[in-house]
């Protein structure tokens, strides 16, 4: 009856944990979307646009494999970024075929916006927690990245 009663324990443990992950998963973008409302760029089209300030020029199949986005889908955020201005495509020198996607400077300029307004919520959502405690956290975080990204789903 003790090994059911810890069983049991351990269940409820796991459930709350998965959900109290996708609850604070959830609310964080809830509110990043409301931050960045103002500047008129959706999670996705920032996201993309967070990749290239730090990996500017990728070609668009290789930013849609890092991103895990279907290249459709990702060719439809690259059009739109384009229209506003933020993003050109253009051709990769060694191999013309190949469209590059570059941050123009209104792009930067954007970037620049946003990081400002994302370090602001950062604190907001951290606020409590001492510097080793948020490294602590993210290292943790990190680590079940890790183990989610090695996870073997035919494993019984």
């Amino acid at each position: 009856m003790a090994n059911k009663a810890v069983n049991n324990a351990q269940e409820n443990w796991d459930q709350r944990l998965g959900f109290l992950m996708h609850d604070v998963s959830r609310l964080r973008r809830k509110v990043f979307d409301e931050v960045m409302k103002p500047e008129g760029i959706t999670r996705s089209q920032w996201w993309v646009m967070a990749h290239l300030s730090r990996h500017d020029g990728m070609s668009q199949s290789d930013l849609a494999d890092v991103l895990d986005l279907g290249r459709a889908a990702l060719g439809g955020l690259v059009d739109r970024l384009e229209a506003l201005g933020y993003v050109r495509r253009g051709a990769d020198e060694q191999d013309r075929r190949t469209k590059l996607v570059l941050l123009t400077p209104e792009g930067r300029a954007m970037i620049e916006r946003m990081r400002v307004k994302s370090d602001v919520m950062s604190e907001a959502i951290l606020q409590g927690l001492t510097a080793e405690q948020r490294h602590q956290l993210a290292d943790m975080l990190s680590l079940v990245k890790r183990n989610l990204l090695a996870f073997d789903t035919s494993a019984p």
